[in-house]
């Protein structure tokens, strides 16, 4: 299922390229105001740090919410607290967009997330040129040489890589390529199947300067509880906000 998301996505962008060359994107990339330091604003504090994730949809799930006004939704999570905001730019699963994270970019002042899954330069570029802070990189999607080029391209261009994991092996990736900030997705991206305790095992794996992100199956506050006492700095959550009451829940996820 990864590789086919993957591949999808990979196939879109080549898409959106024959309407909007590699060059084009390109400049209007370096153009953009400069990226927010995305790993100042998530490193460790006394408190659990939340990524709020505008979210319509998933392979696993299939519609959550309409999300008709990506841009308000972004504004109750940055008054609710969250320190960054997460964007599903995939379009076909997901039903999200690039339209979607330049709305959001434009309404908060906190770092934003291209989430999607990246396996081109040109698709890097498409981030930074719609605003985005930071961009998602699926260790298990990419092979050693391109994770490093995409690795460094995103860093080049002054946003941060949140590198994601689901093994011990995957981390040990992400660590060769001098990754920072590192996720450890509870969801199996190849079966959709759930391991709540994933990253307590993998936590201390981590390099001691890394920032710490669990990510997937955070529904309540016991939840993010549960990932906190295993070493998490940072949760991302998308499900329990665009279903629930954003605010309500963030206040009680940061409360932890």
């Amino acid at each position: 299922m990864l590789a086919d998301l993957t591949a999808n996505s990979v196939a879109d962008a080549l898409a959106r390229r024959e309407h909007r060359s590699l060059d084009l994107v390109e400049r209007a990339a370096i153009d953009r105001a400069p990226a927010l330091d995305a790993l100042t604003v998530l490193r460790p504090a006394s408190h659990v740090k939340v990524i709020a994730e505008i979210k319509r949809a998933s392979p696993s799930r299939g519609s959550l919410a309409s999300i008709e006004d990506p841009a308000e939704l972004a504004r109750i999570y940055e008054l609710g607290g969250a320190s960054a905001i997460s964007v599903l730019t995939e379009g076909r699963k997901f039903k999200g967009s690039l339209d979607d994270l330049e709305a959001v970019r434009a309404a908060v002042s906190i770092p934003v997330l291209r989430k999607d899954f990246i396996a081109t330069p040109y698709q890097v570029f498409e981030a930074r040129a719609a605003g985005a802070d930071l961009v998602l990189l699926i260790v298990a999607a990419l092979d050693d040489a391109m994770l490093q080029e995409l690795f460094e391209l995103i860093t080049s261009l002054g946003m941060t890589p949140l590198v994601e994991t689901h093994s011990a092996d995957e981390l040990e990736r992400a660590k060769a390529v001098g990754a920072r900030l590192i996720g450890v997705n509870a969801r199996d991206l190849s079966t959709f199947e759930l391991d709540r305790d994933l990253f307590g095992r993998l936590a201390d794996r981590f390099p001691s300067d890394a920032i710490r992100v669990a990510e997937s199956a955070v529904l309540s506050a016991a939840d993010v509880a549960h990932y906190r006492a295993g070493g998490a700095d940072v949760v991302l959550v998308g499900e329990a906000l665009v279903t629930g009451d954003p605010m309500a829940n963030l206040s009680a996820f940061l409360a932890v």
